[in-house]
Formats: structure tokens, C-alpha cells, sequence
């Protein structure tokens, strides 16, 4: 078999690779695994999500582990296949590689690499999802490209500033504590992961590469507006939010690393995308998507500017330090003590909003998929009714912007954020979204 080493880096990787099989080839297996159901690139994204999302992973922080799985997943089968450009180097396949062994090799040796706990399960998987392959050449070469690709990211994202063990905070550069300025909300957890902001992006030259406007000033009638609104809409008990509005706020709860990467799946099968198409389009979900958010939690940490829940009642912060809680100095907002969002406040800072950030990703990668903003897609959410944390409902979308649109309504309604905070996100969003599609994933020429 014949691989082309770009430099002294892809041998190594080439070789490792070898060891890789060598070695998985003679390990003892744990007992059968029922796999997820869809192609190769549809089981491993759905075994990925479960072990990303099952080890703890903050949102925005799972979604670097599920670029990585899908990059490599990407890159094994545009090895074998072709038709688009490779995620940053090539790698050439021998022909008759089968792309599924590929495939399944590259999102094996990704999680069990990030995620050796649940070696035992992955084993299971690995096994039963190789067992639907033939033996032969083309399996063990295929097997050989997906290490090779696997090992590739690996070598590629160490050190890019994801910090271990999951769930790992950091520490971030504070503002004086003032009006305006961002303290820790009900319940007081650690800063959730500031470190997000300065991971190395996968597409994007650098964190903070698109400058979102900042904040409204709080002397400003667009400060007004917003206060009020997410006041009257936003809290536990409002009696101006509708019951629609309520459950659309707790749809928007549900963890979007399970939305958007069952959305990819729901699209590759609704439109029998094979196994390379299917990658390609995990990927641009995952590393856009984990792009955008790095960018967002940039200028989360830049800003630092209050949630709602700060601003409207100063009180609740006062179990967070020996500074108390401070007004806007703005007459005409009326602070009320007690008030409490319908949905608890995420532990980082408030602006720009990262649920319109990533919507809004996705609503753009959507657009120039497809070639249309008449995107047509049902999107899983939470219901209220169901149990904790499942995706049983479900919003049809027909167009990128009526989903930017609800999302940024649904944020204010949940009490989360100030409307503008999540229009910020939107915007910042779709930027990063383009920039990506227009310097990765590429049809060859």
C-alpha cells in the first residue's frame, strides 16, 4: 500500500497508525454492542454524541471533542473516496480501502484516545460495526487510512488549549466590580469553562477573529428596552409570557450537541447522503459549530457584561464574594429583588448570547448546504412533558432566519438573555459559519 507523507509528521502518524491496528487486532473485545442505526459515519457520530455528552462535557466544550471525532471521520473518508478537499493535509489511501472499516477506525481511535473510560464500550461497538465488513485486504487497508487519519487530528490538536479533565474551569481576566459588569448567577457554580475562548479554532485564523459590537450603555433607551422586556417576559412567574412561549423557551433547553447532530443524521438519511457526503456534513456541523462557540466564549470572557438575573435583582449576588450586588443607575429601569429567570442561568457571562451564536451557525451552514434559505427542517427539542433532558418534541423551520428568529425569542422568553445579547450571538454566528464554509470542505476541482 502506498500513503504520500507530506513531512516527517504524517510518517509518524502513518506509522502509529499500523501499531494501532497491529495492537487492536489482538486486544480482547468486551461482549456485543447494539449499534445506533444509519451508515457507518451515522453510528459512530451517534456513539460520539453519546460518550461526549455522557462524560460531562460542557456544551461548547463537547463540541471541540466532536469535531475532532468527525474531522477525523471527514478526513478518512476523503482519503479513500476523494471529491472534497481534505481537513488541512492529505492522505493518500491504497485503492480497494474500504471507507467504512476507515471511518470506524478513525472515530474509534478519536474516543477512546480522548475518552479511555469507556474503552470497554467502544470495544463493543468497534467489534460489531467491523463485523459487518468482509474480511480482506480492503478491510485491513481501510483500517489502516482511518487510524492514520485518527491519529492526524490527534497529533494536530494537542496543545490547541482544551484543558483536561472535563469540565475544567479557568481562570480569565476580571473587570472591577460595577453596574454592568458580571458576577456569578444562582447557583454560584464555577466559571463555566472561560479556557473555550482561547482553544486554537479549527477553520477560523484566531479566537476573537470577528468583533462583535459591544453591549448597550446603560444610560442608553436600548438598555431600557431590553431590561424591560426580558423583566416582564423572561421571569419564573411572568404573567405576560404565553404557555406557547414557556414551552419554546424549555424546547431550547435541550443540549445542542444532541440537536444539531441528530439534525445531520435526520439530513443524511431524508436525503440518502453515502458514507463520504454523510462525514462531510458532520464535520462542517461539528467544526463550524465548535469554531463559532470558541469565538463566542472569547468575547463572553471580553466583555463580561451581567445577566438579566444581576441586573434586576442585585441581591442575587450577594453570596458571591464580599462585594455587593450594584444597580444600573438608570431611572428609568426599576430593579426588583427576588426575580429569577424561567430557565437557570448558565455560569458565564452574558454577552454575546452562545445558543444564537451556534443556532445561527447552523441556520448559515444550512443556507449554503442547501443552497437556499428555504432550509425545511425539524429540529428536536426538549418537552416539558417528557423525561429530563430528551428530545421528543419538534419545530419545523422553513426558512434559516425564522429559526434565528425563534431562538432569539426563545432566549428572552427563558429569561437567559437580553434580546440584543442573542442577536449579537446570531450575527456573530452566521460570520463565523461563512468564513468556515468558504475555507474547508471544499469540492476538488
Amino acid at each position: 500500500m502506498m500513503f504520500r507523507p507530506a513531512d516527517g509528521t504524517r510518517g509518524t502518524s502513518l506509522a502509529r497508525a499500523v501499531v494501532i491496528v497491529a495492537l487492536l487486532v489482538l486486544a480482547p473485545r468486551a461482549s456485543w454492542a447494539a449499534l445506533p442505526p444509519g451508515n457507518p459515519v451515522q453510528q459512530w457520530d451517534k456513539i460520539a454524541e453519546n460518550v461526549v455528552v455522557g462524560s460531562g462535557a460542557f456544551q461548547n466544550e463537547g463540541l471541540i471533542y466532536m469535531a475532532y471525532v468527525s474531522l477525523a471521520m471527514y478526513n478518512a473518508a476523503v482519503a479513500i473516496e476523494g471529491r472534497y478537499e481534505p481537513y488541512r493535509s492529505p492522505l493518500q489511501a491504497p485503492t480497494g480501502a474500504s471507507v467504512d472499516a476507515a471511518v470506524i477506525e478513525a472515530a474509534y481511535t478519536v474516543l477512546r484516545t480522548h475518552f479511555p473510560a469507556q474503552s470497554a464500550a467502544l470495544d463493543g461497538w468497534h467489534t460489531e460495526a467491523l463485523a459487518l465488513i468482509s474480511d480482506g485486504p480492503g478491510k485491513v487497508d481501510g483500517r489502516t487510512v482511518g487510524a492514520a487519519a485518527a491519529q492526524e487530528i490527534i497529533d494536530l490538536r494537542t496543545g490547541d488549549g482544551r484543558l483536561t479533565p472535563i469540565g475544567s474551569t479557568s481562570g480569565f481576566p476580571l473587570a472591577e466590580p460595577g453596574p454592568g459588569v458580571w458576577r456569578r448567577t444562582p447557583p454560584f457554580a464555577a466559571p463555566q469553562t472561560p479556557w473555550v475562548g482561547s482553544v486554537q479554532p479549527f477553520i477560523l485564523n484566531k479566537s476573537g477573529q470577528f468583533h462583535p459590537a459591544p453591549p448597550p450603555p446603560l444610560a442608553s433607551q436600548r438598555w431600557v428596552d431590553q431590561f424591560n422586556e426580558v423583566k416582564a417576559l423572561g421571569a419564573v412567574n411572568s404573567q405576560e409570557r404565553t404557555a406557547t412561549e414557556t414551552a419554546i423557551a424549555r424546547f431550547w433547553s435541550a443540549n445542542v450537541i444532541r440537536q444539531y447532530n441528530m439534525l445531520a443524521r435526520d439530513l443524511a438519511t431524508a436525503r440518502s447522503l453515502d458514507v463520504v457526503e454523510s462525514a462531510r456534513l458532520t464535520a462542517m456541523i461539528n467544526a463550524v459549530g465548535a469554531d463559532a462557540q470558541i469565538e463566542v466564549m472569547h468575547w463572553k470572557y471580553s466583555y463580561l457584561f451581567w445577566r438579566p438575573v444581576t441586573a434586576i435583582d442585585p441581591d442575587a449576588v450577594t453570596t458571591d464574594g464580599p462585594v455587593p450586588g450594584v444597580e444600573d443607575g438608570n431611572d428609568l429601569t426599576v430593579e426588583e429583588p427576588g426575580w429569577r429567570p424561567l430557565l437557570t442561568t448558565p455560569n458565564h457571562p452574558e454577552y454575546p448570547g452562545a445558543h444564537g451564536s451556534i443556532t445561527s451557525t447552523i441556520a448559515q451552514l444550512l443556507t449554503e448546504y442547501l443552497g437556499t434559505d428555504a432550509i425545511e427542517v425539524d429540529i428536536h427539542g426538549f418537552d416539558p412533558a417528557g423525561q429530563p433532558g430528551n428530545l421528543d418534541a419538534v419545530r419545523h423551520f422553513s426558512t434559516a432566519d425564522a429559526l434565528r428568529e425563534e431562538v432569539v425569542n426563545a432566549r428572552t422568553w427563558a429569561g437567559l438573555h437580553y434580546r440584543g445579547s442573542t442577536e449579537a450571538g446570531v450575527d456573530l454566528g452566521r460570520r463565523v459559519a461563512h468564513y468556515d464554509l468558504n475555507h474547508a470542505f471544499r469540492a476538488r476541482n
